[in-house]
């Protein structure tokens, strides 16, 4: 069910002759996570910025929180929490003072900032570092306390670029979780921007896709799959410990089943292409055919095959527009 927390309508913003963002419409859910997925220079950055006020669009507008951006962007700001790349501290101060310092700038009253300090620590995971200077923290520890920054602020939005840059695979799966955990019990609205294809396929609920400034798709896996594979998105490999004795009526009985586009039946394989994952059908199916079936493989397009297509359509498209100039 829709609920828009951020509404983006005809966004577009030139540096001089340049345009980072073309013309992005684009609508985002109260409590889901979505990813801003690109390459450096396609104009996330760009586009978080005029989200947040720090940025003037060229035209269009964004309203996030139900105030829009470029009139009001302070009021802006205290919706919606900002993790950059690489969060900043006073490395000579504890981690829990670093956080009391910053409750005291967002106006947090003096009585309650220590216990919400304290307790937005133990949420991060950092309850029994509080006391340890920042300085001594690890980029992981860093961008926890970073996530603490915003959370004992209590923004409706965070808002993370890059997060996991220069964490090891170890801390990230564990600050991926840590966001998804957020998100669940806060219902916060958390927007990830990142080039990192499996990372954003473990965390987002849906991603847009953006190549020189321009949206080019946007939804969660089984949508985009969808539209770019069509028909063949599902495919699954069965392996069976036999060679079929009639493969052309056990192919003639898998076409009968709904959403079956293509088979292909080798000596001990029987592979099944689908516009719906309907492999329990066919797995049921061959086992009341009385096979003897010794395996099963589901291919999935994931999100690193579908930017990719995305990507290689796109710069298509453009050569076919270059050459017909």
């Amino acid at each position: 069910m829709e609920n828009p927390i951020i509404e983006l309508d005809g966004l577009t913003k030139y540096y001089g002759v340049k345009k980072a963002v073309d013309n992005l419409s684009l609508k985002i859910n109260k409590g889901e996570i979505f990813g801003l997925l690109g390459p450096n220079g396609a104009g996330k950055t760009t586009t978080i910025l005029m989200m947040l006020g720090l940025a003037e669009p060229s035209a269009g507008q964004a309203v996030v929180c139900g105030i829009n951006a470029t009139r009001n962007p302070v009021a802006v700001r205290r919706k919606v929490g900002y993790l950059p790349d690489s969060a900043g501290f006073y490395d000579n101060m504890t981690a829990l003072d670093n956080l009391l310092y910053i409750g005291r700038l967002n106006g947090i009253a003096e009585q309650e900032i220590a216990g919400r300090a304290k307790k937005t620590m133990e949420m991060v995971g950092l309850g029994a570092e509080m006391y340890k200077k920042t300085g001594a923290y690890s980029r992981g520890m860093k961008q926890r306390l970073g996530l603490a920054d915003l959370l004992i602020r209590e923004p409706d939005v965070m808002i993370l670029d890059e997060p996991t840059l220069g964490i090891d695979p170890s801390g990230i799966r564990d600050f991926l979780h840590l966001i998804r955990q957020l998100s669940m019990e806060q219902e916060l609205t958390v927007i990830l921007s990142s080039h990192h294809l499996h990372q954003m396929q473990q965390i987002c609920d849906r991603v847009g896709i953006f190549v020189e400034g321009r949206l080019l798709a946007e939804g969660n896996i089984e949508t985009l799959s969808g539209s770019l594979f069509g028909k063949d998105s599902y495919v699954t490999q069965i392996t069976v410990r036999e060679a079929l004795s009639a493969p052309e009526e056990v192919e003639r009985q898998l076409r009968r089943l709904e959403g079956v586009t293509s088979i292909t039946i080798g000596a001990d394989t029987i592979e099944v292409s689908c516009s719906t994952d309907i492999t329990p059908d066919i797995v049921g199916f061959l086992v009341q055919y009385g096979l003897n079936i010794t395996g099963v493989h589901k291919k999935e397009y994931g999100l690193d095959e579908i930017y990719h297509r995305f990507f290689e359509n796109n710069i298509k498209k453009e050569n076919i527009q270059w050459e017909a100039r």
